[in-house]
């Protein structure tokens, strides 16, 4: 056997110890690193479901706000449609007393014409026609200030609705403006 002198024994040794020591920090080196990746990608899927849930959220207030739209859109209809059925209604409730109004005046007009083929003088006809034309002035003033009265009537009966709509917009949207 032959042996070796010292200094390579020793250069041995201390190579040894180098190669373990440059292990050691390598595996302590790998280690932290590992555990740093570990770490950050925790972080990442921390933050990662921390997105999903405000997106979820975020998602979740949008389709609410989505359908309360809708809701207030459908009802915002429902009270046009409304409106307009008082307003046809309440037309047909005028049309028809024009109607008969109308009807009145121009069977009065035909007595009127019939009573005045009767007479026996100028006077009395003048007076006669006098007479008519005085009632029928009469009448229209009187019609008109029923027809002004019935028509606002029906006005405010169209537009409440619609005012109604209006309030619970100011109520429901007037904050957030």
């Amino acid at each position: 056997m032959t042996t070796k002198p010292k200094t390579i024994e020793s250069i041995e040794a201390g190579a040894a110890d180098l190669m373990n020591e440059g292990k050691a920090k390598a595996t302590a080196g790998f280690e932290t690193t590992m555990a740093s990746m570990k770490d950050g990608m925790a972080n990442a899927a921390k933050g990662f479901e921390t997105q999903q849930i405000k997106m979820k959220e975020t998602m979740a207030k949008a389709m609410k706000t989505s359908e309360e739209m809708m809701a207030f859109t459908q009802g915002n209809m429902e009270a046009f449609m409304k409106a307009s059925q008082i307003f046809t209604s309440g037309l047909q409730g005028l049309s028809k007393h024009i109607a008969a109004t109308t009807q009145a005046s121009v069977e009065e007009t035909v007595a009127m014409t019939k009573a005045i083929a009767g007479v026996k003088s100028v006077k009395e006809a003048v007076d006669l026609q006098s007479g008519f034309a005085r009632t029928m002035m009469e009448k229209a003033m009187a019609e008109t200030g029923r027809m002004t009265d019935e028509s606002m009537k029906l006005t405010e009966k169209v537009i409440a609705p619609l005012t109604a709509r209006m309030t619970l917009a100011v109520e429901k949207f007037g904050a957030a403006l």
